[in-house]
């Protein structure tokens, strides 16, 4: 046998073909099928089209990105090590504004009712035989926070990261299309009309104060949440600081891009067939509608008694914003309000139970992490 027929031989030997599976092929096709609805379908381009190359990458036998220093390995460090969702919410803090929240603290109630989704998804994936770390992990879909089902997957079941990741973006990309069948069957023509009283003004002391004590609080109560509380808090006070604009942009722009792409990378390089192509993935991606859509009607139901003993005065449509899906979940509720009533604007009123929900959804994690670890 002659040198090239040996060369040719070895590099067959060491390519990926040589360990190429049925299962991976049907992994690179899901992948395949994600970026279509990324670009095509424009379902969360920003983070499915990574999650959904991380997924093809994934497959590829033989590639040592589990071994082999790199930065692949790097990527796997940032979401194993919890630095990448922190750095996630020092984003959204700077890009999000805490004031309806701050002019009317009884949505914080409503932030509150929709994590009931939560725990009936943990509920039902503890019948299905899942254990409750893993439960724990599933039922925090619900909440419609990424970088916070990541982040608790990581700590109980991280195993199950690749599935609870997906179906978490993959509910968050399509509450249009999942929420507003639950907000009109849970609430009549007449409640949607509502016009709801224009909000206070908010003082520059109070949009300061509130992450200190907001930070302070939980995180002397649920240690575990103290760095994603902290970040998140961290960046609102560069929004509203005033003299903090550089950090506030580099925060909401460039840092949240990069970390967007390393983390929904990464989350996409866990799903690998002999992890995903099981029933778990299945029963995985069906509770975490159920958790997303009993959350919505928590929101909403917990928003009609709110309607009730303000005489009339709260829209519960604002209740369905109570998923952390921001600014989305607030969008959904101003355009559902305009169809019972155009003249309705709503959506400033619906940013406070979207903010609660996130704040919700770290407080739910934080308080499973406490129990469960």
């Amino acid at each position: 046998m002659d040198a090239f027929t040996v060369s040719l031989q070895a590099v067959w030997a060491d390519s990926g073909f040589t360990a190429f599976t049925s299962g991976h092929a049907i992994m690179i096709v899901v992948g395949i099928i994600l970026l279509y609805l990324a670009f095509a379908k424009g379902f969360e381009p920003l983070l499915l089209s990574p999650i959904a190359f991380g997924c093809i990458l994934a497959n590829f036998p033989k590639t040592g990105f589990e071994t082999d220093p790199g930065l692949m390995q790097l990527i796997g460090l940032g979401i194993s090590q919890e630095v990448f969702p922190p750095l996630i919410f020092l984003g959204v803090g700077a890009m999000t504004d805490f004031g309806p929240l701050i002019a009317r603290p009884s949505t914080l109630l409503l932030g509150a009712a929709a994590q009931i989704g939560v725990f009936v998804a943990l509920m039902g994936a503890m019948a299905l035989g899942f254990n409750v770390q893993e439960a724990a992990s599933i039922g925090i879909i619900g909440g419609a926070d990424g970088p916070t089902a990541i982040y608790l997957t990581m700590k109980l079941a991280p195993h199950l990261l690749g599935a609870i990741a997906v179906a978490a973006y993959s509910y968050m990309s399509l509450v249009p299309l999942i929420q507003p069948p639950i907000m009109k069957l849970l609430t009549t023509k007449k409640e949607r009309e509502i016009v709801m009283d224009q909000l206070r003004p908010v003082s520059k002391f109070e949009k300061l104060a509130f992450p200190v004590v907001t930070t302070i609080i939980i995180s002397l109560l649920l240690p575990p949440i103290a760095s994603l509380m902290g970040m998140l808090m961290l960046g609102n006070l560069f929004r509203e600081s005033g003299v903090t604009a550089r950090l506030a942009d580099t925060s909401e722009n460039a840092l949240i891009n990069i970390v967007t792409i390393f983390l929904a990378t990464g989350t996409g390089l866990t799903m690998k067939a002999e992890n995903f192509l099981n029933i778990q993935t299945l029963e995985i991606i069906c509770l975490g509608l159920v958790a997303f859509a009993f959350g919505t009607a928590g929101g909403v139901l917990f928003g009609k008694i709110m309607n009730y003993f303000s005489g009339g005065k709260i829209n519960p449509l604002i209740g369905s914003a109570g998923v952390s899906a921001v600014p989305m979940a607030a969008r959904v509720s101003q355009i559902v309000g305009q169809q019972a009533n155009p003249g309705n604007y709503l959506l400033m009123h619906a940013m406070g139970p979207n903010v609660a929900g996130v704040i919700g959804t770290a407080v739910a994690a934080g308080t499973m992490l406490a129990m469960l670890k």
